[in-house]
């Protein structure tokens, strides 16, 4: 790819799309707070004759979808890492420095922020339930946590987070490839619900902690593009961009 001289400027942001929806979804998830919606979702993933999950044990959806798949993700971090390094020395590569470092900062917080969040919350995991075989009483999100020497790690959805975190590439390509951009967005949003659903089939998580992972996930990469590569076009009033370039490589 022919790489511009400098960076195109940015298209304006709709406040009412990249935050009013993330925190409608949210909304949303607090009301559903109010139903049955998780516990009935994880009784159709749940096999009482056998007396577990149907994928609790699925080498595919363990080894592949859930091992493999990480994988990938930490070694996508690491290229990101490594052609960053590289614009501190290539001459060519210096034009791509922020996108790269968004891409960086991205995919750090938004595989980061899972484990601190689980620990503080201690929500147990559906497959650790009596109602599912194990020995844990079930609790909503913001009820008491009953008493337990083991408590729970399973809010929000860590898993599904290998997979909502290429939001951060949507936002690497948005200004310089918006059609690649589209292709990333719906390439995020397709493997976190298949994550999603993977680490369901399997009694790991209930559907809203998934859920509440793509929220964060999508607002930690919107608030890295817009401290790192947004620059509000001179026209909109505020921050003026850089100057718009032609980039030699479209969609």
């Amino acid at each position: 790819m022919a790489v511009s001289p400098q960076r195109p400027a940015a298209r304006p942001l709709n406040p009412w799309t990249v935050l009013g929806i993330p925190l409608l979804v949210a909304t949303v998830l607090v009301l559903l707070e109010l139903t049955d919606l998780d516990m009935f979702l994880a009784r159709l993933a749940f096999d009482s004759q056998a007396g577990k999950f149907v994928g609790r044990h699925s080498y595919f959806l363990e080894n592949v979808l859930h091992d493999r798949a990480k994988q990938a993700v930490i070694a996508l971090a690491v290229l990101a890492l490594i052609g960053w390094l590289g614009t501190l020395f290539i001459e060519r590569f210096r034009p791509l420095r922020r996108e790269l470092g968004c891409l960086v900062l991205s995919i750090a917080l938004a595989t980061s922020f899972v484990t601190p969040l689980k620990q503080l919350t201690q929500v147990q995991c559906p497959w650790s339930l009596k109602d599912f075989g194990g020995s844990e009483t079930y609790s909503k999100l913001l009820q008491p946590r009953p008493p337990t020497d083991k408590p729970g790690l399973c809010w929000p959805g860590g898993h599904a987070a290998t997979g909502f975190t290429l939001f951060a590439v949507f936002f690497v390509f948005r200004d310089r490839r918006p059609k690649t951009a589209r292709a990333m967005f719906a390439l995020a949003m397709g493997l976190g619900a298949v994550f999603s659903v993977g680490r369901m089939l399997q009694g790991a998580h209930f559907f809203s902690h998934n859920v509440w992972t793509a929220v964060f996930c999508w607002l930690i990469c919107l608030g890295a593009y817009w401290a790192v590569l947004y620059r509000r076009p001179a026209a909109e009033g505020g921050i003026a961009g850089p100057a718009p370039t032609v980039v030699t490589a479209r969609d």
